[in-house]
């Protein structure tokens, strides 16, 4: 097998448990953070934190090593298109969602909590749409 079959597996592999975390988030997390009782509702959102990042930044991580190396070892058209998707991940993450976190780690508001649902579909999509190319990108090697 060579590196760069390695290098897709691996990509396809973080990429797609990503997607399919992204619409547990969307669909189930996220939104349940509105059914939270006040009282309840900043320990809920602190576990929440305290359990997902684990789960979710090392594949984020290793997600993005992948892309940047394929950038390099395959710089065609899907690579491209791959790491333009998942900058869009990344920019969202980092100027809508994770502000919105901060927020909710401060001072629990249901508004904040829509805000986050709403802005979320951005990396939803993203994700999904990066996760069809990856799948690509894997079947025509």
């Amino acid at each position: 097998m060579s590196a760069l079959s390695i290098l897709l597996t691996v990509q396809l592999i973080t990429t797609l448990f990503l997607v399919g975390l992204i619409w547990t988030i969307q669909v189930i997390s996220y939104p349940l953070f509105g059914a939270v009782p006040a009282e309840g509702a900043s320990h809920y959102h602190a576990e929440h934190m305290r359990r997902i990042t684990p789960l979710v930044m090392p594949p984020m991580l290793l997600e993005l090593a992948c892309a940047g190396l394929l950038l390099f070892l395959d710089p065609g058209i899907l690579s491209f298109l791959g790491a333009a998707l998942l900058l869009v991940v990344w920019v969202s993450t980092a100027l809508l969602q994770v502000p919105a976190h901060g927020k909710l780690s401060r001072d629990f508001d249901p508004i904040v909590v829509d805000h986050l649902v709403r802005s979320n579909w951005i990396r939803t999509i993203a994700w999904t749409v990066r996760g069809g190319v990856v799948v690509v990108m894997f079947l025509i090697r």
